[in-house]
């Protein structure tokens, strides 16, 4: 059984240039303000489908890299580093006035690839803007973890090994958004936000990767054909017990937000269906 789900990568997001809105104070600070920029730029680019390099292109800046996972993976891990980096620096000055306007003026808008206001708009996405840095966070972690997973699933015809060591690394970062980094986005935080902001959505894609990787296991355990039945069995009741963990998460969402979301019910009821 797989999830056969790839949409959660589906995100758009709006161009930000931290340094046409933060004042840096030194040449240095500048160019980490330009750097941050730059490589969210070509995050921006490749989620909106708005770049022009070509294939061949990005294969070479990429090193070789020939799979667009691949690609955004590295783009991500370049952008992630900096853009902690910047956080921490700027939560030593949280509290100062043009700190806080900076943040507002940055205007971090993200879409959602699970929330029905995205399903049901004819005139493109619904974009969410929250004044908070810890947001961008929270959405690119929720995108390199939407990244693995497609990786993961690209893998599923090749290496089966390989695949369910990259599901359970998208698993790895949806639970460290559910726990550490979605708690640490402060109130007052507005109740019309993304799903992808939320830990019960978090926490369950997590238990759903590792359901994915302990199918791909039990699979791999059925090629070899050495594998007793009863182990076998115990492979196959460790993934329902994973769907219903991930069920469990779901249920927890609270349901009458406004900004009710088809997906991650849809999923639900996929869930139902399989536990």
């Amino acid at each position: 059984m797989m999830l056969q789900y790839r949409d959660l990568a589906k995100l758009k997001t709006k161009k930000i240039v931290f340094e046409d809105v933060i004042a840096a104070r030194d040449s240095a600070t500048l160019e980490h303000l330009k750097e941050l920029s730059s490589k969210r730029r070509v995050i921006e680019e490749s989620i909106n489908h708005t770049s022009y390099i070509t294939e061949a292109i990005a294969r070479e800046i990429s090193g070789g890299l020939t799979s667009r996972c691949e690609q955004e993976r590295l783009r991500l891990e370049q952008y992630l580093p900096l853009l902690e980096n910047f956080i921490f620096h700027a939560d030593l000055v949280s509290s100062h006035n043009r700190m806080v306007q900076w943040t507002s003026q940055l205007k971090i808008r993200w879409s959602s690839a699970t929330s029905s206001s995205s399903f049901f708009d004819l005139r493109g996405p619904k974009f969410f803007q929250i004044n908070n840095l810890r947001f961008e966070l929270v959405m690119i972690h929720f995108h390199y973890g939407a990244t693995l997973r497609e990786r993961a699933l690209e893998f599923l015809s090749t290496d089966l090994k390989q695949s369910a060591f990259i599901f359970r690394e998208a698993a790895g970062v949806f639970h460290y958004l559910a726990h550490e980094v979605i708690p640490s986005l402060q109130s007052p935080i507005p109740a019309e936000r993304p799903s992808e902001a939320s830990s019960a959505l978090c926490a369950a894609m997590s238990f759903i990767c590792l359901a994915e990787a302990q199918a791909v296991y039990t699979r791999r355990a059925e090629e070899k054909g050495n594998t007793g039945f009863s182990v076998l069995a115990k492979l196959h009741y460790g993934v329902v017990e994973l769907l219903s963990d991930a069920t469990s998460a779901i249920q927890s969402w609270d349901w009458r937000r406004q900004d009710y979301f088809i997906t991650v019910s849809g999923i639900y009821i996929i869930l139902q269906s399989t536990t």
